[in-house]
C-alpha cells in the first residue's frame, strides 16, 4: 500500500460504536473470542504460513512456529480475561467507625480504554501482527483494534483481519494501510492509546505524536535495545567454547532480525577466542532478510561501524545463496570488537545494528567492565554467564550496573517465552514506558484504567463490583 494512503474515519467510529459491546462481555465471552480466533489460525495455518513466506521468506519452520506462538498468546489471554484477575477489584466497604473519620463505601475496578491502536512489526508477521500479543491483550482488556499494517506483509494482514471478523463483533479489529494512515491513527480523537513494536526512530516520531495531541493517550513502544551480554573470567575459562557456539547462534536467530538478539558481547581482555568466532560465523547458514529496507539500513549502519577507528572487524560470513539454492546478495554476518574503554571514549558506537552482527567488548578488569556498563542505555534484556558459587558478587554488581526489563542467568536473550511472568520492555529506548510489557500476562494492563466508585447502589455498580459478584471475580476486600 502507498504510504500516502488516508485514513477512513468510519473505521475508527466502527471501533468507537464497538467499544461498549466489548466492555459489556462477560469474561467468559471474552475468553471464547479468543479461544476461536485462536482456532481459526489453527485452521488455516497452511494458507496463511504460505502467504507469510511470500511476503516476508522467514521460511516455513519459524512461521509455523510463529502460528503456534500466536495461538498460544490468545489462548493464555483467554484464562486471564476468564478468572478475571486483570480487574484488580478492590472493595471497601463503609465504616463509621472508622479513624480518623467516617469512610464511605469505596469500589475499584480496571475499566477498558476504548479503542487502541495496534501497529505491527515486520519481523513477527503473526505474533506481533493482526493477532498478536497486542491484539489480543487489548481484546481481552475489553477494547477494539484498529491495526496499522506493516507495509512487509499487506496481503497477509488483510486475509488474518478477514478471517478474524468471521468471529469478532463488528468493529471490534479493523486494518488500516499505509504511513499516513498510521499517523493520523494516532492521533484520531476515538483512540486512547497505542502499541508500536518497530524502529527507534519511527516509534520516537509517532510518542511525539501521541503526547501532544490535545488530549495525549498512552504510547506503548517497543523500540530499540542492545542486550548486553557478560562473560565472566571463570565462565570463559570453563565453557568459552561452548559460549561461542551459542552465541553465534543467538546472534544469526532469524539472519538477526529479532530485537532481543545480543549485539554487545562483554569478554576478558586476552580471552583467546577470535579464531572460534571466525570460524563459527563463517559457518552460519545463509537466509534473506524481510526486505530492501532492512537490508538497506543494516548495511548503512555496520558501514558506519566497521569504519569507526576504535573498531576492529573479527569476520565476516561469505554471501551465499538462499537456502532453496538460488543465488543472493543478501547481508552477511558480521562481528565487531571494541574495547571497553573505546566503547566508554565513543558512545556513538552504541547503535542497534538490526541484523546478523554483533560487537566483542573487551574488558580489563572488573572495574573497567562495570564502568563500562553503567555507560550504556536501557535494553530489553541484560545477560551474565558466570559460575554460581564464584560469580555472585560479581554478578549483583553487573546487575546493578545495568538497565534491563528482564535478566538472564546462563541463557540467551533470543526467544522470549509467552508466559504470564515474561516482561518484555525496558527504560528507554529499549520501549517508552518501562512500567509495561509488550509480552506476558500483564500485558493487558495497557489498555485498562483505574475507577473508583462511591456510596454506589448495587443496581448501579459493574457485574464486577457487585456484592454478588455475578461474574464471580476476585474480589480484594477490605476489613
Amino acid at each position: 500500500m502507498p504510504s500516502h494512503s488516508p485514513l477512513d474515519p468510519l473505521t475508527t467510529e466502527a471501533a468507537r460504536a464497538a467499544a461498549p459491546t466489548l466492555a459489556a462481555l462477560a469474561p467468559a465471552e471474552v475468553g471464547t473470542l479468543l479461544r476461536d480466533l485462536s482456532e481459526v489460525l489453527r485452521e488455516h495455518t497452511g494458507e496463511l504460513v504460505a502467504l507469510a513466506e511470500e511476503e516476508t521468506r522467514l521460511g516455513e519452520v519459524r512461521l509455523r512456529s510463529e502460528v503456534l506462538r500466536t495461538r498460544a498468546q490468545l489462548e493464555m489471554f483467554a484464562e486471564i480475561a476468564e478468572e478475571g484477575s486483570h480487574l484488580d477489584v478492590m472493595i471497601d466497604r463503609a465504616d463509621g467507625t472508622a479513624v480518623p473519620a467516617p469512610r464511605p463505601d469505596v469500589r475499584r475496578m480496571l475499566v477498558p480504554l476504548g479503542p487502541v491502536a495496534v501497529f505491527t512489526a515486520s519481523n513477527f508477521p503473526f505474533a506481533f501482527s493482526v493477532l498478536g500479543g497486542d491484539t489480543a491483550s487489548a481484546l481481552a482488556a475489553g477494547c477494539p483494534v484498529v491495526v496499522k499494517a506493516h507495509e512487509g506483509h499487506p496481503r497477509l494482514t488483510d486475509r488474518t483481519a478477514a478471517l478474524a471478523a468471521e468471529v469478532l463483533p463488528p468493529g471490534a479489529l479493523s486494518v488500516v494501510h499505509g504511513r499516513e494512515a498510521g499517523r493520523t491513527l494516532v492521533t484520531d480523537p476515538a483512540v486512547q492509546a497505542v502499541g508500536f513494536t518497530g524502529s527507534t526512530t519511527g516509534g520516537r516520531a509517532l510518542f511525539d505524536l501521541a503526547s501532544g495531541r490535545p488530549d495525549p493517550i498512552p504510547f506503548y513502544g517497543e523500540l530499540g535495545s542492545l542486550n548486553p551480554v557478560v562473560v565472566t573470567p571463570h565462565a570463559l575459562a570453563a565453557r568459552g567454547p561452548v559460549l561461542v557456539s551459542e552465541y553465534i547462534a543467538s546472534v544469526t536467530r532469524s539472519q538477526g532480525q529479532l530485537c532481543t538478539k545480543p549485539g554487545l558481547l562483554f569478554l576478558p581482555e586476552h580471552h583467546d577466542l577470535d579464531g572460534l568466532l571466525r570460524l563459527a560465523v563463517t559457518q552460519t547458514s545463509f537466509a534473506p532478510m524481510l526486505g530492501p529496507w532492512i537490508t538497506e539500513a543494516y548495511r548503512t549502519t555496520l558501514d558506519e561501524l566497521t569504519t569507526h577507528p576504535a573498531v576492529r572487524r573479527i569476520a565476516a560470513a561469505p554471501t551465499g545463496t538462499h537456502r532453496t539454492g538460488r543465488p543472493t546478495d543478501g547481508p552477511s554476518a558480521t562481528l565487531l570488537t571494541v574495547t571497553a574503554h573505546d566503547l566508554r571514549a565513543h558512545p556513538e558506537i552504541l547503535r542497534e545494528c538490526f541484523g546478523p552482527a554483533s560487537t566483542v567488548v573487551t574488558y580489563a578488569s572488573t572495574e573497567d567492565l562495570l564502568t563500562a556498563l553503567r555507560e550504556l542505555p536501557g535494553s530489553l534484556t541484560a545477560t551474565v554467564h558466570g559460575q554460581e558459587d564464584a560469580d555472585e558478587e560479581l554478578s549483583r554488581d553487573i546487575w546493578s550496573a545495568l538497565r534491563a526489563g528482564r535478566l538472564i542467568w546462563n541463557d540467551w536473550p533470543t526467544g522470549v517465552a509467552v508466559t504470564r511472568a515474561m516482561h518484555h520492555g525496558g527504560p528507554w529506548p529499549a520501549t517508552t514506558n518501562p512500567l509495561h510489557t509488550s509480552v506476558g500476562g500483564t500485558a493487558v494492563a495497557r489498555w485498562l484504567r483505574p475507577v473508583a466508585y462511591q456510596n454506589m447502589p448495587e443496581a448501579l455498580l459493574p457485574h464486577p463490583l457487585r456484592t454478588t459478584n455475578p461474574w464471580r471475580v476476585p474480589q480484594r476486600t477490605g476489613a
